[in-house]
């Protein structure tokens, strides 16, 4: 194919399908440096794969990265979880969104790029995947109705903090149960006079299966929420207040069981900063 050809495509691409704003989908990607690798890692994560594995692509148009150092791992729940063995793994965590509609054109070009990235060895292979899906949305729950930030901006506004919430149900109708009961009661009750500004709520999709090998297929695809909490204040200023018993008031419920609570903090990109608090 010729460079005016591959021009011509390009042009063509963009005059059909959808190009909305709304974050439709989310790669919610969480991971863990093999250690001794915390610094190689962090640069090659945020000087190219952060770039060339996913903000260059078609549709991926927001991005932001987080971290946990060993304090805020600390402060996780519960003990045993079904998503992170141990409780504590996963130091990283990056959240993209993806335009509504652009999930199956996003995949085609993610797995080519990928398979592409590791032919030219630029994919940094001491690193563990301990959650790592592509997500749909199913909601967002805002504090303060109309006022603030939407969704489409919580990965450009600067939060101080995130919460990730994980939580399983029994099967897809008892999953969907859980989403209105969250939507509807719990989550309204939560935000109000908290420091939480929204939440957005997703389900998993399975990934495909020409994925890469280092990368493990999605668990719970039929059966598992991903909440987002974006906190206007450090996690750890707010946890016993705001974000301890989540688990018992689902289990309480009796709409499912939360596999993890995690905080963690906004890096500074181009630093190592809290690369040496990790441990």
């Amino acid at each position: 194919m010729s460079q005016e050809t591959r021009s011509e495509v390009y042009a063509e691409l963009a005059a059909v399908g959808p190009y909305g704003v709304h974050p439709g989908h989310a790669l919610i990607t969480m991971v863990e440096p093999h250690p001794g690798h915390e610094y190689a890692y962090n640069r090659w994560y945020e000087d190219d794969h952060y770039y060339a594995g996913a903000m260059a692509m078609p549709w991926m148009y927001a991005g932001r990265r987080w971290v946990a150092t060993r304090d805020l791992q600390l402060l996780r729940y519960p003990e045993k979880s079904a998503v992170a063995q141990p409780v504590t793994a996963g130091c990283y965590i990056t959240v993209y969104w993806v335009t509504a509609g652009r999930y199956d054109d996003h995949m085609k070009w993610t797995v080519a790029i990928n398979k592409r990235l590791n032919r030219d060895a630029r994919v940094y292979q001491d690193r563990t995947h301990v959650f790592t899906a592509f997500q749909d949305h199913e909601a967002t729950v805002y504090r303060d109705g109309a006022a603030g930030p939407r969704d489409v901006h919580a990965l450009d506004h600067p939060y101080a903090g995130l919460v990730v919430q994980v939580i399983d149900a029994d099967g897809p109708a008892e999953r969907a149960e859980l989403l209105e009961w969250l939507r509807s009661r719990h989550l309204p009750r939560r935000l109000a006079g908290s420091p939480a500004a929204m939440v957005t709520l997703f389900r998993p999709v399975p990934l495909p299966l020409d994925r890469m090998a280092y990368v493990k297929q999605v668990e719970g695809a039929d059966t598992r929420l991903t909440l987002l909490w974006f906190l206007q204040a450090d996690p750890r200023e707010c946890w016993e207040e705001h974000f301890t018993g989540l688990d018992a008031a689902v289990a309480e419920a009796g709409l499912g069981r939360v596999e993890l609570v995690a905080p963690f903090i906004p890096t500074v990109p181009g630093t190592d900063r809290y690369v040496d608090r990790l441990r």
